[in-house]
């Protein structure tokens, strides 16, 4: 009996082992699947000021950046960016907004997920200031712009002529739990005596001497 259950505990932790492995495989599998099938480089976070601070614009060179706005099936939101693309100047720093809005009636905390495409010119595209940075809260039926500040490296190769930045929105499920209210508790309720229990009583109790 006893081996039976050292052989039943083995294997419930090799489960869960597996469940914990596969989980954290997930992130460099869907990060291969973007970049080698796809063609899509998941982008980093800020670019910091010793890189972008030595950039010179140059003026004799124009990339069109291309914006793409997404939400994941379970985030009630609207998202878009306010400008299909721009034309900019490689050393420049350029500004476009997105627009969201929480079209539920429950406050929502989302997280942004930036890619750039092609794959060649993700080490090129700087931002700066993105929403993307940090979690973002929408109260029920509110509407916000994000704005979002980059630069293109002017390092950036001679045969990439358009750049697509994209975002993909997500719902935060433990920063939006945490939003909610404590459950209220339970008013305690009086349980009715009834009518037996009564008399009952009434039999048991001592009686007076007159």
């Amino acid at each position: 009996m006893k081996a039976d259950n050292t052989k039943l505990l083995r294997r419930a932790l090799l489960v869960i082992g597996g469940a914990f492995v596969f989980t954290f495989a997930l992130v460099p599998v869907y990060r291969i699947a973007c970049e080698k099938v796809f063609g899509i480089k998941l982008a980093q976070g800020p670019a910091g000021e010793q890189k972008v601070v030595g950039m010179r614009a140059d003026t004799q060179r124009i990339v069109t950046v291309e914006f793409d706005g997404t939400v994941n099936s379970s985030l009630p939101w609207g998202f878009h960016p306010n400008q299909a693309s721009m034309r900019v100047h490689p050393g420049e720093l350029n500004s476009a907004t997105y627009w969201a809005k929480n079209e539920s009636d429950r406050p929502i905390v989302g997280n942004a997920a930036p890619a750039i495409s092609p794959n060649t010119a993700s080490g090129y595209f700087n931002k700066t200031e993105c929403f993307c940075f940090t979690q973002q809260l929408l109260q029920a039926g509110e509407a916000r712009q994000m704005p979002v500040r980059f630069i293109v490296d002017p390092a950036l190769p001679a045969d990439v002529k358009t750049i697509t930045l994209s975002y993909t929105f997500y719902q935060n499920d433990v920063a939006t739990d945490a939003l909610a209210p404590p459950p209220k508790p339970l008013a305690a309720q009086s349980t009715p005596v009834s009518s037996d229990t009564t008399s009952l009583a009434a039999s048991i109790s001592p009686t007076h001497s007159r």
